[in-house]
């Protein structure tokens, strides 16, 4: 490779891709953002709420699931990493898509993240009621005005700028990781003490009188692997928090390296502490299960906190979701895959036309807590499931893309890498198909979903013969202004 083709570092192109999305963003994001909105991102609604009820269904096993779908969650958000280092981007994934696979491939993975987030949103506003409920003023306010009144507020925050966004998401995950903390300090003195609570002495010896670590057998432990990774599903915001920070190269990769080990603590360890805490079968999916325990050892106002805590939890992932839409279908509008208004931004740099998008579909949302209050979190989680996998998918897809380019020499790799690759890559595209192929054994939501991924496909296929003319000007118009930079020449007219 010339010297023309190298920047003066030699560790990439001079001139690489360019995502017109990226431009008109403040850098306001700064180190501590990114690193709590990382943690924020490992810590959220799947934990709070999901546990209890995966816990019900699998057992103490539950922990070496979190373990092992923790550890693709670490590999996928690695090969973000190193594709941050070769190219910021606040477009993400959806930006190296189109560099790695052409319009098409942004397509996809702009909409099906979309949909992720569409029904994450869903799913956070209907934890937010269910969490309100537990307190007796909100018990006779229907779960779809308490959800309603959640997502208004998440959204006018969202509108304000980027570092009310940004200051919000530090203090959320502050109150998450500082109350996850005191919830273990409690839980290892009632460890320590031998303590009793609800007539089961704490310890160790409660998993095996319990039946041990797999009391359901194999199979329900590995069925909701698909649950546990709904849990993990905001790991990849951080990449696209890396188009508003002044420092992506040195922010990013110490964000990064940091989720494995709060994955082991707070998932893995908090799992093992609420199964010698009480019986597994003590826990429900209507309940977080953290505040099962603080009620149970006699101190309702710790419940209640720590109920407090988990709304929080569910806020912040909304708040996350808004943010996140909003900056992916902006990369969307301005390459013409999107409707044109997601691409507009305000005064304050945020790009309001996607959050408001994704926020409408979250109306849908309260509807369906009108609807079905009880099958709601259910239905959507599923849905929210399948968008993950194809999210993660595509992120895998293009670092592997990526690597094969920096093979033959066209790119080269930063110094930040994701270790093993190609085996990695493709170890975690099995992974992930696997978990799509279990959710069949979920039951009738899993199949559900399944059985909707060819109407999720012609939907996709229509929009793109709806969009592809437009994509095709957009790029055109690019190429010709391109070519009159590089010329001297003016550029064509508009």
């Amino acid at each position: 490779m010339s010297e023309e083709t190298l920047s003066p570092d030699h560790r990439r192109p001079r001139r690489g891709h360019v995502d017109a999305g990226d431009a008109g963003y403040r850098k306001s994001l700064k180190a501590r953002h990114i690193n709590m909105i990382a943690i924020g991102g490992a810590i959220g609604t799947g934990l709070f709420l999901g546990a209890g009820g995966r816990l019900a269904q699998a057992g103490p096993a539950l922990a070496i699931v979190y373990a092992v779908c923790g550890l693709f969650a670490f590999f996928v958000v690695r090969a973000l990493g190193e594709l941050v280092l070769h190219r910021p981007s606040s477009g993400a994934f959806v930006s190296y898509a189109r560099e790695f696979m052409g319009e098409k491939g942004a397509y996809v993975a702009g909409w099906m993240y979309f949909l992720n987030w569409a029904t994450t949103g869903i799913a956070d506003i209907t934890a937010v009621a269910l969490y309100a409920h537990f307190w007796s003023p909100f018990t006779d306010i229907p779960q779809w005005l308490l959800a309603l009144v959640a997502l208004a507020v998440v959204l006018a925050v969202n509108l304000i700028s980027v570092r009310i966004f940004g200051e919000l998401e530090f203090w959320f995950a502050i109150v998450k990781v500082g109350a996850l903390v005191a919830f273990m300090i409690v839980g290892l003195v009632l460890l320590a003490t031998r303590a009793e609570v609800t007539g089961h002495t704490t310890g160790p010896q409660l998993i095996v009188e319990s039946g041990g670590l797999f009391p359901n057998g194999l199979l329900p432990a590995v069925v909701v692997v698909q649950g546990i990774v709904f849990a993990y599903a905001s790991v990849e915001l951080v990449g696209v928090t890396a188009g508003e920070t002044a420092e992506p190269a040195r922010v990013v990769p110490r964000a990064i390296n940091s989720i494995m080990w709060r994955i082991a603590v707070f998932y893995v360890g908090s799992v093992l502490l609420l199964s010698m805490l009480l019986p597994w079968h003590a826990y429900s999916g209507s309940q977080s299960p953290f505040v099962t325990v603080l009620s149970n050892i006699g101190v309702p106002a710790a419940g209640g906190a720590m109920n407090l805590v988990v709304l929080t939890a569910a806020m912040s992932s909304l708040n996350s979701g808004l943010y996140s839409t909003g900056r992916i279908l902006r990369s969307m509008a301005m390459s013409g895959s999107a409707p044109r208004f997601t691409g507009v931004m305000s005064r304050s740099q945020v790009p309001y036309g996607g959050i408001m998008l994704t926020a409408g579909m979250c109306v849908l949302g309260v509807g369906l807590n009108y609807v079905v209050p009880q099958r709601a979190f259910e239905i959507v989680l599923n849905f929210a499931a399948i968008a993950i996998l194809s999210t993660w998918g595509m992120i895998i897809l293009c670092h592997l893309l990526f690597w094969r380019r920096t093979r033959s020499g066209a790119l080269s790799r930063p110094a930040y890498r994701l270790p093993g690759a190609p085996w990695t890559q493709l170890a975690t595209l099995a992974f992930l198909l696997s978990v799509a192929v279990l959710m069949w054994f979920e039951g009738d939501a899993g199949r559900i979903t399944l059985l909707s991924l060819p109407l999720i496909a012609v939907g996709l296929w229509g929009g793109w013969f709806l969009v592809r003319r437009r994509v095709r000007e957009v790029s055109a118009r690019r190429t010709a202004e391109a070519t009159a930079a590089e010329g001297g020449g003016p550029p064509p007219a508009r």
